[in-house]
């Protein structure tokens, strides 16, 4: 009797590039049937629309609006989704003693007559007080209150990180048991490639693109670049960028860019301003203290420092 051999198709990397909430996505997953991958890559495309229109702050209708809009009047009822959202954003808020930070202020206009914010000293200090510490969450009515008039809550690049989060958990509910997805600065992998290899990604120096300093094995973890640029000056969230010492004009904190690695592309986004923002010693000091999670800084002389769970190759 003759011993058929039935020849199973070879897993392969099936990859779709997008644009999705302002920034390119590459959804990859591994797998060997094209119809199923491409069904698979449109339910990642669909819950990142999802998280995009859930959080989207162009609708007069959008739940974001509505708790803006509500800023030092009263409460606002929201979904448990965007409630959960917010209570661990103010989470690392507190952890970071605001250096990350989701609330900002805003000028307005009271009557007919706009405010001259530099010498009323009354708002300057309602302005002063926009930040997290004066967010109330109510989780058995699940609401929240800005409680000043000129709070404003803005999620910013963190929703990119969840939506490549909740992407990922999509595609492995459907049965796709590796993948990665890159969104901008920050990428999720799980499993591994079709050569049974880990994903692994090589960071570099921003000033030297082609030239990378270490590979680093993020098969179930997510990593986030954030990189220090310069040329942009302007004051965000009332707060002056990483390096503008507002006292001498100098420069303090002397990082060119850093990498978080973590759990989830969400938490790595979160934490790549605070290292930013408090400088190479403290940021490691941080991290350090924080489990599974893992980050690397360059400085302004190309010099890598690592937490100490990275080993940089040589």
């Amino acid at each position: 009797m003759l011993a058929i051999k039935t020849l199973i198709p070879q897993s392969i990397i099936f990859r779709r590039s997008i644009r999705l909430m302002g920034t390119q996505f590459e959804i990859g997953i591994v797998g060997n049937n094209p119809h199923w991958a491409d069904e698979r890559i449109d339910e990642a495309v669909a819950e990142i629309s999802r998280v995009e229109k859930l959080f989207n702050t162009f609708s007069d209708e959008s739940a974001i609006n509505e708790i803006n809009r509500h800023a030092g009047v009263q409460p606002v009822k929201i979904n448990g989704e965007i409630f959960r959202l917010i209570a661990r954003a103010l989470q690392i808020s507190q952890l970071t003693d605001g250096a990350f930070d989701i609330i900002y202020n805003t000028s307005g206009k009271e009557g007919n007559g706009e405010h001259d914010f530099n010498k009323n000293a009354k708002i300057n200090g309602a302005l002063g007080r926009a930040n997290y510490q004066n967010v109330v969450l109510d989780a058995k009515d699940q609401t929240i209150f800005l409680q000043e008039k000129y709070m404003r809550i803005g999620f910013g690049a963190i929703v990119g990180g969840y939506a490549a989060d909740r992407a990922k958990r999509i595609l492995q509910m459907n049965g796709v048991q590796s993948g990665v997805i890159n969104a901008g600065h920050h990428l999720v992998a799980w499993g591994v490639q079709p050569n049974d290899e880990p994903w692994t990604v090589a960071a570099a120096d921003p000033g030297q693109k082609d030239e990378p300093f270490a590979n680093l094995n993020i098969s179930n973890m997510a990593i986030t670049t954030s990189i220090n640029n310069e040329k942009h000056t302007a004051i965000i969230n009332n707060r002056y960028p990483a390096d503008i010492n507002t006292e001498k004009g100098f420069r303090v904190s002397g990082i060119k860019s850093v990498s978080i690695v973590s759990p989830s592309a969400e938490l790595a986004n979160a934490m790549a301003t605070p290292v930013m923002s408090i400088g190479i010693n403290a940021g490691l000091y941080l991290i350090n203290q924080l489990n599974q999670l893992a980050c690397m800084i360059v400085d302004d002389h190309g010099r890598i420092y690592t937490s100490k769970d990275i080993c940089v190759a040589n």
